[in-house]
């Protein structure tokens, strides 16, 4: 299995930070691994660190480093852009934005401004060129219509907020085939159907109508005040982006119809099925149940049940069928059906403690959803470790995070994505940004011996 690859970015001093002094920084290349090393050393000004605080050196362990001064384009440029082939051939591409609060992980994975194609967020700039691609694609071969399909949800604890359908709350949960699903809630149709809804995708046929699909999404996202600043976004966000057509959606939708309609066909055959075992017993005066002489089980009205229930589940398994001959077909002529784009904006790492070191004054509330953002963190982790051990345990059920990760980790080689670390210069800074290169190192290390 082939390595996570592992960037450092380093946003900008802020107006207010220049007077508090700079982190100082340097790095060496290992040009045989073509690998990074990277030593932070606490500015000068800062003297109440202790020796052990005031310097930290990883190993070679990064792919590389983007300083300051450099746009979104760059990023991009390095990180994406070299893998827009592989989603082309119909691979899943991850990418992970991490560091403390204020650090710039939005600012990097989704960006601020919609106008500026060089401060462009990852995500839209993959798009983009994703979108392009397509276009050529469709103008070569009518017989297909390639779009994007767009997914954009945030997790928070247990639920995923679906961003495309007003925010609505979903709830993520493991099948009996092991797949794990994010659902909506369940809703009651004519004729006692119960239809539980997938998170919304949209389909978009070019690269405005998903820029405007998105920006919609994200006013739906939830932030707070956090350690660092009031806008902290204090959730999971995930961004998918798969290569779609109508047909494959159609397809799709409906096999959630054909699953609406068998649950009332279901219950119906259960509790027959239960009805007619209870009228077959009698509970005697010692409470305890014996053969009811004066009835007898209707086999006839069971087996009905049961078979009118089987019809319905052969629509179902028939659902499923064509939308995997759909797949199948438009992948037989074009390779890139079915390619993902996966953007995750990590909520912020929590530190016990504020740049001044002083405890911080939090609710219990705050502090419960610090504990649950670091237990998704640390899980993550783990989980990426273990891939590029590739231990035989992959502990993808840590936590909701890396449940809903999982069907995208196992569908992706890790050479395909990127871990990209965002970090502050600012002194005041240093703890928080430390322990975010650790992070990143410890990743990287697990890699080494992958490359």
């Amino acid at each position: 299995m082939n390595a996570l690859k592992v960037w450092a970015r380093w946003r900008p001093l802020k107006s207010n930070e220049s007077q508090q002094g700079e982190i100082i920084r340097s790095s060496d290349r290992d040009h045989h691994r073509q690998q990074l090393q990277i030593s932070i050393t606490a500015s000068a000004q800062d003297q109440a660190r202790s020796s052990r605080e005031r310097s930290w050196k990883s190993a070679f362990s990064f792919d590389g480093a983007i300083e300051p001064h450099e746009h979104n384009s760059v990023v991009y440029n390095r990180t994406v852009a070299p893998i827009i082939p592989d989603v082309l051939r119909g691979r899943c591409c991850n990418f992970f934005a991490y560091g403390h609060s204020g650090s710039g992980k939005t600012h990097t994975m989704i960006g601020y401004d919609f106008e500026n194609s060089d401060e462009f967020g990852l995500c839209l700039a993959a798009a983009r060129q994703l979108a392009t691609a397509l276009d050529g694609i469709n103008a070569e071969d009518n017989a297909y219509r390639f779009g994007i399909g767009l997914r954009v949800y945030e997790l928070r604890k247990n639920s995923a907020f679906d961003l495309l359908n007003n925010r609505t709350e979903c709830f993520v949960r493991e099948g009996p085939d092991r797949r794990v699903y994010i659902r909506g809630e369940t809703e009651m149709l004519e004729d006692g159907r119960v239809r539980v809804r997938p998170i919304a995708t949209r389909a978009c046929w070019n690269f405005e109508q998903l820029q405007r699909e998105l920006q919609q999404g994200l006013k739906h996202r939830k932030t707070a005040t956090s350690t660092v600043h009031d806008q902290s976004s204090r959730t999971h966000a995930i961004i998918e982006m798969e290569i779609i057509t109508t047909d494959l959606l159609d397809a799709r939708a409906s096999v959630v119809d054909r699953q609406s309609e068998l649950v009332p066909v279901g219950k119906y055959a259960t509790d027959v099925y239960i009805e007619e075992q209870l009228r077959a017993v009698v509970q005697t005066e010692d409470g305890k149940y014996s053969p009811n002489p004066d009835y007898q089980v209707n086999q006839q009205r069971v087996d009905a049940a049961e078979t009118q229930k089987a019809e319905f589940e052969a629509r179902v398994k028939a659902a499923e069928q064509h939308e995997s001959e759909v797949f199948t077909t438009t992948a037989r002529a074009h390779e890139c059906i079915g390619g993902r784009l996966v953007f995750v904006d990590l909520a912020g790492a929590e530190f016990i403690s504020g740049a001044d070191g002083a405890a911080l004054k939090q609710s219990p509330q705050e502090k419960q959803q610090g504990r649950q953002i670091n237990t998704d963190l640390l899980a993550l982790k783990e989980v990426i470790r273990a891939r590029s051990l590739a231990q035989p345990r992959i502990p993808y059920r840590s936590s909701p995070l890396t449940m809903v990760l999982r069907h995208h980790f196992e569908a992706s080689s890790d050479a395909q994505s990127s871990m990209i670390l965002t970090v502050s210069p600012a002194t005041d800074q240093y703890a928080a940004t430390m322990n975010t290169l650790k992070y990143g190192d410890l990743v990287g290390l697990a890699n080494i011996n992958k490359r």
